[in-house]
């Protein structure tokens, strides 16, 4: 059963109160950058592997770290949140200071590592920016910026509605980005996006238009990211 929408927004706060402590002391970065990745059936073990792997190419590509060494305090946050149906959000790589690029390299490696956890059902695209927000609230790291950066190939399907988690998220000051893999049934999956997932300062949507072109659209958008610039374009192609 979908719980109430005033009920779930209670039992969100209540928990950040709970662990609220975990931020007593926390370290200062210029970024505090959550990947929330679609692990759902829609994506098979081949896209589950180029997610991964274009991310952990991402983080320590040159202009990347370049990016991350221009920002005041030169280091980021990140972690590695993967969803699929409701419940079955994980948190697969803890938050991780990245500040050169064996840093980078060890988180990315982490990510790889991870063994693939299988979860039918829909997306529960509203759940996972909710548990995302979550972890960036009760981290022990402290940024000047707070970005969800959401990819995935389908609409939110199942549990919370997604424009509520958005809201609550964006009204706490966290910036939502999304990544659209595309597919020939949702062309227009883009545009859903734009309406109902991302939203925030400076938000925007890439779209991939094959698997080819992943990788260059995880490198374009976490630049984008770590820089705070709105993109050019906002379509990767091979």
């Amino acid at each position: 059963m979908t719980k109430p929408p005033l009920l779930m927004m209670f039992v969100f706060c209540a928990a950040l109160v709970a662990t609220g402590a975990a931020r007593a002391d926390p370290k200062p970065v210029d970024l505090e950058l959550a990947f929330v990745v679609d692990a759902s059936g829609s994506i098979d073990e081949e896209e589950t592997r180029l997610q991964r792997q274009g991310y952990a190419d991402a983080l320590i590509n040159p202009h990347v770290l370049n990016a991350i060494a221009r920002g005041y305090l030169q280091s980021i946050a990140v972690a590695y949140i993967e969803f699929a149906a409701d419940g079955c959000e994980r948190l697969s790589v803890p938050w991780t200071r990245i500040h050169d690029g064996a840093s980078a390299r060890a988180f990315g490696d982490r990510v790889l590592a991870q063994p693939r956890e299988y979860c039918p059902g829909g997306n529960a695209i509203g759940d996972a920016i909710a548990f995302a927000h979550g972890s960036i609230e009760t981290n022990t790291f402290e940024g000047t910026r707070r970005v969800i950066d959401v990819s995935g190939d389908g609409p939110n399907t199942i549990g919370r509605p997604v424009t509520l988690a958005r809201d609550l998220a964006v009204a706490s000051g966290i910036t939502i980005n999304g990544l659209v893999i595309e597919r020939p049934s949702m062309p227009d999956l883009d545009e859903y996006f734009k309406s109902a997932v991302t939203g925030g300062p400076r938000s925007f949507v890439i779209k991939a238009e094959n698997r080819r072109v992943f990788a260059a659209a995880i490198l374009k958008k976490l630049i984008i990211e770590i820089a705070g610039q709105m993109p050019v374009s906002s379509q990767a192609r091979k």
